[in-house]
C-alpha cells in the first residue's frame, strides 16, 4: 500500500473516532461503548501509522546498506 492511501486510511480511522467521541457527548448512556469505540479507531489509525513506518525504516536500513 502507498503512503497516500495510508494516509487516507489514517484520516478515515480519526474521523469515524471523532464521530464517536461527539456522539457520546449527546447520548450519555451509550457514552461509554462510544468512546471505547472511539479508542479502538484510534488504535486503528496508529497501528496503520506505526506499520507504514516500520516497513519504510527497514527500506531505508536497506537502502543505506546497499550504498554503502
Amino acid at each position: 500500500m502507498n503512503g497516500q492511501a495510508i494516509l487516507e486510511n489514517v484520516r478515515r480511522y480519526r474521523a469515524i473516532a471523532s464521530l464517536h467521541r461527539q456522539t457520546a457527548a449527546f447520548r450519555p448512556r451509550q457514552s461509554w461503548s462510544l468512546l471505547e469505540q472511539a479508542s479502538e479507531w484510534e488504535s486503528r489509525a496508529i497501528a496503520e501509522l506505526e506499520a507504514y513506518f516500520a516497513g519504510n525504516e527497514r527500506a531505508w536500513s536497506a537502502t543505506e546498506l546497499a550504498a554503502a
